[in-house]
């Protein structure tokens, strides 16, 4: 009896414990899903006249949506263009601070002073060097007798221009976790491999990055979140512009939401956006986790 007392009490600490975190899980995340999925059913009362319950038609207008469709594509193009850079590009910039050379310390914080910037201030500096007139970019293509570009406002390159500005900023975010895996990768194995005989690009293929498989895994969720939820920038920049050209999803659902005030269809795209994410996170467990070298 004493035993079974003893092992609710602790079963009750522990519930205890974990109230608060479940309390704001379930008010920031749970409850907010539930009443998005639940508002995605109806159309928005108009002259303070109650919602009216339209069950999938919602869905059926998304799916005759050209302008959905468009801005999923603008998506697609913008996750495969900064997730695989950004990732490449912060793996490279970790393996070149990893190593031994001059001033190691400022060309991290150089590299990392991206991140640390508020998104807006970066979106505004950015907007400086897009500028068609006196911006930074068409100043030096002048100076190389080369034309101007109007890059945020010429359809086929103002997201390739969002997408630079993207890269920028992301890389070196992610080059800190790629540095903090390198740096735990055991010395001896480098010298068995020296030992041996083996080439540097054979050790990295063959040691190095299988080792950093774990820490690519989670970079590339977090890019993937990333890619998602684009919005601030966005705005400073383009806003969805030129003849969304540079709108993406989470800008779409803000237009709906806040720009129309057609908040159930905002919440009907909010649905779809996470049920592809909870595809994504679906393959994560039970596909590419199997695959992945945990130390």
């Amino acid at each position: 009896m004493m035993i079974q007392n003893a092992d609710r009490r602790m079963q009750i600490y522990g519930a205890l414990l974990l109230l608060p975190a479940a309390v704001l899980l379930g008010t920031f995340a749970y409850l907010p899903t539930v009443a998005t999925l639940i508002n995605s059913f109806f159309l928005p009362g108009f002259r303070g006249a109650p919602p009216e319950f339209v069950g999938l038609e919602n869905y059926a207008m998304l799916v005759e949506d050209r302008t959905f469709w468009r801005v999923a594509r603008n998506n697609l193009i913008y996750a495969l263009g900064t997730i695989p850079t950004s990732i490449a590009l912060a793996l490279g910039m970790a393996l070149f601070v990893n190593a031994r050379l001059p001033g190691r310390g400022f060309v991290r914080m150089a590299y990392f002073t991206p991140t640390i910037l508020p998104m807006i201030a970066a979106a505004n500096i950015w907007m400086f060097f897009y500028a068609p007139q006196i911006g930074l970019f068409n100043k030096l293509l002048g100076a190389l007798g080369l034309s101007g570009v109007n890059w945020l406002g010429d359809p086929s390159v103002a997201l390739t221009s969002v997408i630079v500005m993207t890269v920028w900023k992301e890389a070196g975010f992610f080059m800190i976790f790629y540095l903090a895996a390198l740096q735990s990768i055991p010395p001896e194995l480098k010298e068995a491999s020296d030992l041996e005989g083996t080439s540097r690009w054979s050790f990295f293929w063959r040691v190095t990055f299988p080792l950093l498989m774990p820490t690519t895994l989670f970079v590339l969720i977090n890019a993937l979140i990333n890619a998602v939820r684009v919005v601030d920038h966005l705005f400073i920049l383009t806003k969805g512009g030129p003849n969304n050209a540079t709108n993406l999803l989470l800008y779409y659902v803000y237009e709906n939401a806040f720009s129309f005030f057609d908040r159930t269809y905002a919440a009907t795209i909010t649905v779809v956006i996470l049920l592809v994410l909870a595809v994504v996170a679906t393959l994560k467990f039970t596909v590419i986790d199997r695959r992945t070298h945990y130390q």
